[in-house]
Formats: C-alpha cells, sequence, structure tokens
C-alpha cells in the first residue's frame, strides 16, 4: 500500500494540475495516488523516499511525471497511444503506466534523481512587465541577476514580446509573444535596455543538451507551453553558472556608474533554506545601502506566500530602501493581477 505521506503528495499534485488547466496531469497523479504499483525498483524507491516528497520539497510526483513524458518524447509507442491527444480511461493509462514502471526502470531511476526543473517561460511575463517599470523609474541600462535559473530561458526575457489588448510590450522581432489575462494598469511604454545578463543554479541545465529534459517536465495536454519553450531554447543562450546563489551573488553585485542591477527570482527563493534566505536577504539590503541614484538596485520576486491565489510580485528598491507590492500572478502566468503604486 502506497504510504499517506506520498499519496497525500499525489493528491496534493492532482489538485494542483487541475487549477492549472491540466486534466491529464490530474488523472496521472490520481492515480498515482490511488492505484496498487507493481512491484520493483520505483515502487522501492518512491515508497522509501527520505524527506519531505511534496511540491514543497523533493516533488516526488513530478520527478515521475516527468520521467514518463521523456520516455514518450522519445517515441516509447505504448504511452504514445495513452498520451494526449489521445483519450484513456484510468484503466487503459494505468496498464501502460504500470508496465513502464517496471519495463523503464532503469531510465526513470535514473531520471528522478534530479528534481523538476521547468525553466516555465510564460513567467516572463511578470519580468517583462517590471523591466519596463524600471526603466520607466530609473531611465538607466540594466544588469540582470537570476537566482535559481536553471537553463537560464528566462534570463532572455527581453527578447519575448508580451501583448495586452492592443499594446505590445518587447523588441520589434521577439522569440515569442505572451498573451495573459491582464488586470491592472498598462506597464510604462519606456523599453528596458538589458547590458548584461547572468544567472545562477545549483544544476544548470544546458537549453540544448538537455532540452528533453527541460520538454518532458511541461505538461502533455498543454502542447501550447511547449511551442514557446521550443522557441526560448533557439535564443542565444545566456550564460548560468553552477554554484551556490548567494555565494555567487556575492560576487556579482559590483555597481557599474549609469547601471541599475536587477536582481530577480520566479518560484526558486522559497525553496532556499532559512539560513540561505537570511543571508541573502542580508546581502542584498548591504549592497542596496551603499546605492545611489547613479547605481541603483532592484530586487524582484515572484514566489509563493499564504495567498493561494497563485505568486505575489515584490519588488524592493535602492536607494531609499523601499518595498513595493506589485500584484499578484498565475504560477504559470495565465494571469496577472498588476498593482504598482
Amino acid at each position: 500500500m502506497i504510504p499517506d505521506r506520498l499519496r497525500a503528495a499525489f493528491e496534493s499534485q492532482a489538485r494542483g494540475c487541475a487549477k492549472l488547466g491540466s486534466p491529464f496531469m490530474a488523472q496521472l497523479n490520481t492515480l498515482f495516488a490511488t492505484q496498487k504499483w507493481p512491484a520493483g525498483v520505483i515502487r522501492d524507491r518512491a515508497f522509501a523516499w527520505p524527506g519531505d516528497v511534496s511540491a514543497r520539497a523533493e516533488s516526488v510526483p513530478l520527478r515521475l511525471a516527468g520521467a514518463l513524458h521523456a520516455l514518450r518524447l522519445q517515441g516509447d509507442p505504448d504511452l504514445d497511444a495513452v498520451y494526449p491527444p489521445q483519450q484513456a480511461s484510468d484503466d487503459q493509462l494505468w496498464a501502460v503506466i504500470s508496465q513502464s514502471l517496471t519495463a523503464q526502470a532503469a531510465f526513470i531511476d535514473s531520471f528522478i534523481d534530479s528534481p523538476p526543473q521547468t525553466n516555465e517561460v510564460r513567467r516572463a511575463v511578470v519580468l517583462i512587465a517590471a523591466g519596463h517599470w524600471l526603466a520607466d523609474h530609473f531611465g538607466l541600462p540594466m544588469r540582470v541577476l537570476e537566482l535559481g535559473a536553471s537553463a537560464g530561458l528566462n534570463l532572455n526575457w527581453d527578447r519575448f514580446g508580451l501583448q495586452i489588448g492592443d499594446a505590445f510590450f518587447g523588441p520589434d522581432d521577439p522569440a515569442f509573444v505572451l498573451t495573459p489575462d491582464w488586470e491592472g494598469p498598462l506597464p510604462p511604454p519606456a523599453r528596458p535596455v538589458v547590458q548584461d545578463k547572468r544567472g545562477v543554479d545549483l544544476s544548470p541545465l544546458d537549453p540544448v543538451q538537455d532540452a528533453l529534459r527541460l520538454r518532458a517536465y511541461l505538461w502533455p495536454d498543454q502542447p501550447f507551453r511547449m511551442d514557446i519553450t521550443d522557441a526560448a531554447i533557439a535564443c542565444p543562450r545566456a550564460p548560468v553558472d553552477a554554484g551556490d546563489a548567494i555565494d555567487w551573488l556575492a560576487g556579482h553585485l559590483k555597481p557599474e556608474t549609469g547601471q541599475l542591477r536587477m536582481i530577480y527570482h520566479t518560484i526558486a527563493w522559497q525553496y532556499f533554506p532559512a539560513s540561505v534566505q537570511a543571508k541573502g536577504t542580508a546581502l542584498i539590503a548591504a549592497a542596496g545601502a551603499t546605492a545611489t541614484p547613479e547605481t541603483p538596485l532592484a530586487w524582484f520576486g515572484m514566489e509563493a506566500d499564504d495567498d493561494p491565489r497563485g505568486a505575489g510580485l515584490c519588488l524592493r528598491l535602492w536607494p531609499g530602501d523601499v518595498t513595493l507590492q506589485m500584484g499578484r500572478v498565475d504560477f504559470h502566468g495565465r494571469w496577472v493581477r498588476w498593482t504598482p503604486p
């Protein structure tokens, strides 16, 4: 019988996927929570997984779903027959999943060694909006620093377009255009100029060599996410270093006269241990304390908070150490409630 904590993780993931518009992922996770798993390496490993198996930590449900999707993307005919756009009953789908858990155990076992890294590019909607707001506020070119950058796809947010009604924000030749459901004022028309960009991740992915892993964590019944991710992968690669985010940031905060430093993260800070968050907050505040109008600093975060309706958007600015609540956004960027001051 599936351990209670693992069942609860799959049930929670099923509810989350349903809210985010993926009935297939809701079905898949519900089956993992309720059906009898076949004996073998994968069952034994999942049932004995140490620590928190939920989406707050180890994300075991998404690891397994990603492994199966990777097999399907590589041409597994049995999975292809029951994955979207095909419609499969619970019995049909679970029969194939059960077979895959044993026949493909070696691949799945290796794949789930690493945590999910989706690099959800629709989150760039708020990076584009924040970039325009900062360009209007400071009137300076910027250096952008992303914490938890994965493959660095969202470091190229200045290459993506944002369409809000009749208003367009972005370059003249965007890699793709995002069209979220938008509430609130439009971002300012001032176009951000990114002079330099760099990110950090504990285990960065190469957007080309690791494209299968990036694509595997996209949900099979949401092909539009695959399309824009492929377009983001095709952009010039932005550099992402391997390392601890805060230690790395300490070496990248040197001010340059006439340049805004923009630090940001999207659904990454919340996974840092509390001690690392405290260290990072102190480091950024210390750098902000020395900021001037010619060397300003901005810290923008899109992170989960106590409000279950999407992620909160917080912007902290120096000089002056001003904290602004900029609104809320769907975790996958489907909608934005933009409320800047």
